[in-house]
């Protein structure tokens, strides 16, 4: 049996659920949506599948987002809701011996980016705001610093979460990245419209940030468009899309929006990944559609 999800803040409370109900102690296997989508999973008999495509092989699937929709019947919860983890609570609630219910309802609220302002700007006054931070798919060695933070999260309170050491000294650092992110934004953002661009290709090992940091600091902007090369592949372009959350006014479903790209997620924000090859096409057809704003 092994857990499948994604590498964010959510995948991780999503493993730290289904290896408690469950009893796994296995690492978890880390995969971006693509993975599943274009058939890079090796998904099998036995496997646990949260926020992530659904995919036929596997035990039980669980998930949130509008475009992962099953074409097939399945064992598992799809549906509405805040994160993918709200879901995984529900399914395996009867097989928790420990109260979880504050670390989903923080991982509601930054799935969902129910935050405030100053939880953007001041990360460090808000424990589980600061530790998703430390959680980002962009590069894969951070693997065994996720299943750690899956492991102290089963077993401990946020408090002894923040002092072990590796997740502190990565609090530390996120702080100061931020700042430097911050820095980067404003050199390599351009608005077209109400839209904001955020091209990070020019910069070399340019640093992962805040991702709400562009609605504040480009608050005309009703959506911003993140570009970056793969870390791990530079031939390959990641796009990320989120609606501004605090000037709220676009009209599209960006998951839908970049289901089309090979990519998908929710309303309000999504992801996709192709070709570095294909970007500049894809890019023009992604920024004008989002510049109609038509739902």
């Amino acid at each position: 049996m092994r857990i499948v999800t994604r590498p964010d803040f959510d995948g991780v409370v999503c493993a730290v659920l289904i290896a408690a109900a469950l009893d796994v102690r296995r690492p978890v296997l880390w995969l971006e949506p693509s993975d599943v989508q274009r058939g890079r999973a090796g998904i099998c008999a036995g496997d646990i599948i949260a926020n992530l495509p659904f995919h036929p092989d596997c035990e039980i699937w669980i998930d949130h987002h509008a475009t992962n929709a099953a074409d097939r019947p399945f064992k598992g919860l799809w549906g509405d809701a805040p994160s993918a983890a709200r879901l995984v609570l529900d399914y395996f609630a009867p097989r928790l011996q420990r109260d979880f219910s504050e670390l989903v309802a923080w991982a509601d609220r930054i799935d969902s980016a129910d935050i405030t302002r100053d939880m953007v700007l001041h990360p460090e006054n808000y424990d589980y705001v600061l530790l998703s931070m430390t959680v980002s798919g962009e590069d894969r060695r951070d693997e065994p610093y996720w299943n750690r933070l899956v492991g102290l999260l089963r077993e401990a309170s946020i408090r002894t979460v923040r002092e072990d050491p590796e997740a502190a000294e990565r609090c530390r650092r996120v702080v100061a990245q931020n700042a430097r992110y911050a820095d980067i934004l404003k050199t390599c953002t351009r608005m077209q419209g109400h839209v904001s661009i955020s091209d990070l290709r020019p910069i070399a090992d340019a640093t992962a940030g805040n991702r709400f940091l562009a609605y504040s600091l480009f608050p005309e902007a009703l959506v911003n468009i993140r570009v970056r090369f793969e870390a791990a592949n530079p031939d390959t372009v990641v796009v990320n899309i989120g609606h501004s959350i605090f000037n709220p006014g676009c009209n599209v479903h960006v998951g839908k929006l970049l289901a089309a790209f090979g990519g998908g997620g929710h309303r309000g924000a999504a992801s996709a990944r192709f070709p570095a090859a294909q970007a500049e096409e894809c890019l023009v057809r992604i920024i004008a559609a989002l510049e109609q704003n038509q739902p």
